[in-house]
């Protein structure tokens, strides 16, 4: 089987999670996993479940959940804040839930600068209550 290709992410942050989402969308678990640190502390969290630590923990979490396809996830709202070396971004997540309705949940992803560029080390998911939250001075991610 010949090795897929994964693209080298060295620009910003928010260039990482827009790449984040575009995998998780097209359910490419190969290009998922490059864009998190090479450290072995990299955490997970999905919603109501464990802490996962470390690349194979997160790999084969991320596999089960795609194994069906795409998440089509949206996110929006971003807030960040961020320094030379690392950056939060907190997102409010749009998505499907089982029964068809809307369903929103709220994220938090940590990256870190690395010589590599900017990687995931925390990825972590919880349901937001009720409708989804508005702030009319977030950004939304494309």
């Amino acid at each position: 089987m010949p090795t897929k290709r994964v693209k080298q992410m060295n620009g910003s942050a928010a260039e990482t999670e827009t790449a984040f989402y575009d995998a998780l969308n097209r359910a490419d678990v190969d290009a998922l996993m490059a864009l998190w640190a090479d450290d072995d502390e990299i955490v997970c969290i999905h919603p109501g479940g464990q802490r996962l630590i470390g690349h194979a923990a997160i790999r084969t979490a991320w596999e089960a959940i795609l194994a069906q396809g795409g998440l089509q996830i949206m996110p929006s709202q971003l807030h960040e804040t961020h320094t030379l070396m690392s950056s939060v971004h907190t997102v409010v997540e749009g998505t499907t839930a089982a029964s068809g309705e809307p369903a929103h949940l709220l994220a938090t992803n940590v990256y870190s600068k690395t010589p590599r560029g900017w990687r995931i080390v925390l990825h972590h998911v919880s349901i937001a209550p009720g409708a989804a939250p508005v702030d009319p001075q977030a950004q939304i991610l494309h």
